[in-house]
């Protein structure tokens, strides 16, 4: 029988601004021999012209693909929860796994401990199966690295929406000058951040701390 394995990655951990993207895939085990020839690696390694037409090719490709979008706002509303983005991360694969029918999934580890995340993940799936959880898995095996591109292109189509409807902030992440310019112009005329905004980030708490400082001042 046919060896059916997953990669599970993530595009839009860090960002600000913006939902984060948890992309599955599945394809034949033989057919990672396809990837290779693609030059298939991890995401952030390629260009955003080279993403869109290699999702296609995976997209072709794959036996079954699933995307998982969180938003913000629901991000927000977990961690105020006092729920650690690990956590979440391992609950939201484990959810993209239990959609997807496979033998063994490869995961690109968040936590620091690789094989305990595993072990979130396994612990939520509906059926006992093979989870190997690494770091930089996206690196290491081709069907990660399929799965980091699929969710990367998603993630990037969804900031683009987000540019026309608010303006360019640029990438999202809390590094980005301009990302950090919009979020201070934002608040300097609003009371709270727009709902694509993570309003639990230190970043956005610290531009609203000091608005708030500023206010009490005058």
């Amino acid at each position: 029988m046919s060896q059916r394995i997953a990669g599970v990655d993530e595009a839009g951990r860090g960002p600000v601004i913006g939902p984060l993207v948890i992309a599955g895939i599945v394809i034949i085990e033989s057919q990672e021999e396809a990837l290779i020839e693609w030059g298939i690696r991890d995401s952030k390694q390629l260009t955003p012209r080279r993403r869109e037409t290699l999702n296609q090719q995976i997209r072709r490709l794959a036996n079954q693909v699933e995307v998982l979008e969180i938003s913000a706002q629901e991000i927000d509303d977990q961690r105020r929860q006092k729920r650690t983005l690990n956590t979440l991360e391992a609950q939201w694969m484990a959810q993209v796994l239990n959609q997807l029918q496979w033998h063994t999934a490869y995961i690109d580890a968040s936590d620091v401990n690789a094989d305990r995340y595993g072990r979130m993940i396994q612990s939520q799936l509906f059926t006992k199966k093979k989870v190997i959880s690494e770091h930089k898995a996206d690196s290491r095996y081709p069907v990660v690295a399929a799965a980091s591109i699929i969710a990367k292109v998603r993630r990037d189509q969804r900031i683009k929406e987000l540019h026309k409807q608010f303006g360019d902030f640029g990438s999202g992440y809390p590094n980005d000058p301009k990302t950090r310019q919009f979020l201070t112009k934002w608040i300097s005329t609003h009371d709270t951040f727009p709902e694509v905004v993570r309003q639990t980030w230190e970043t956005a708490r610290d531009i609203l701390s000091t608005k708030q400082q500023r206010s009490l001042k005058d």
